[in-house]
């Protein structure tokens, strides 16, 4: 299982500024990747500006948005913006999207929020018929195809997309035991449709080492919509070396390929301590 590392782009108080510095900081420490959160109604750095400057400072480490909410870019920019980092980049940057669920963001742009599915399916459409040129608004991603797309969501939906268009799925906040309900049913839907390989099974957790006050504040503030449930995703961050240790032992055991360790206090040092923890 390959071990990345969240961007803090949505702590509150992380400077943008410090993007270079942590993307750096991170492929020196050998993580796999960087992965960012997504949302528009709320004071976050944006996800492929801020993979853009990250893929910019570094040569190695892959670049993926953990998770992108297609539905509110509009189709040719999100196109043209993503095949850009992937050619600038060589190659290393990975879509992971999905619809989201906050109604707020979807107002915020003056779209449908109950139509977010069926927008997300006509989008992906488009976004590969202008990958592939037609129209000719974009450059060649660097396989030759597309850039490549995880899929969040448990939905029907989201196995359909994986298994048409993706590389693979991608989890939220959860469980190992959560992951390891749902890989069978993506591995068994890749199967029939005929898909070459194994599907690509990525997970997040988020976690702090030592300022537990500002790790809480920003979970709690960030989950705040979720009502009393904003207490247990901030109880429930990796806080202590075993804490992290037992889960990235668990996202494995259950076939987890991919765990990114989301931080939730936007400090360098938060690096260096996760590095010595899972090395």
């Amino acid at each position: 299982m390959r071990i990345g590392i969240g961007l803090p782009n949505t702590v509150l108080g992380m400077p943008g500024s410090l993007i270079p510095d942590w993307a750096r900081r991170a492929e020196e420490h050998g993580f796999s990747g960087l992965a960012t959160i997504d949302r528009l109604v709320y004071p976050n750095h944006d996800s492929l500006t801020s993979l853009a400057v990250a893929g910019a400072v570094t040569s190695r480490i892959e670049l993926y948005t953990n998770i992108l909410l297609a539905p509110l870019y509009p189709t040719p920019i999100l196109a043209k913006t993503a095949a850009t980092i992937d050619q600038v980049t060589g190659g290393r940057l990975t879509l992971g999207m999905t619809v989201g669920g906050r109604q707020d963001d979807y107002d915020a742009v003056g779209r449908d929020f109950s139509r977010r599915g069926r927008t997300f399916d006509q989008q992906l459409t488009e976004l590969h018929a202008i990958w592939d040129g037609e129209p000719r608004w974009t450059p060649t991603p660097t396989n030759g195809v597309s850039v490549p797309i995880v899929f969040g969501g448990t939905s029907d939906a989201a196995v359909r997309r994986i298994v048409t268009w993706g590389t693979g799925w991608a989890m939220g906040g959860g469980t190992p035991e959560q992951a390891g309900q749902f890989i069978p049913r993506v591995r068994a839907a890749w199967a029939d449709a005929g898909r070459d390989g194994e599907p690509r099974l990525t997970a997040l957790a988020y976690f702090s080492l030592g300022d537990d006050d500002t790790s809480r504040g920003y979970l709690k503030d960030y989950y705040a919509f979720t009502g009393p449930f904003a207490d247990v995703i901030a109880d429930s961050a990796l806080r202590t070396p075993e804490a992290i240790n037992a889960a990235v032992a668990a996202f494995a055991e259950v076939g987890i390929t991919d765990l990114y360790l989301d931080p939730t206090v936007p400090s360098l040092d938060q690096i260096d301590g996760l590095a010595e923890v899972v090395r």
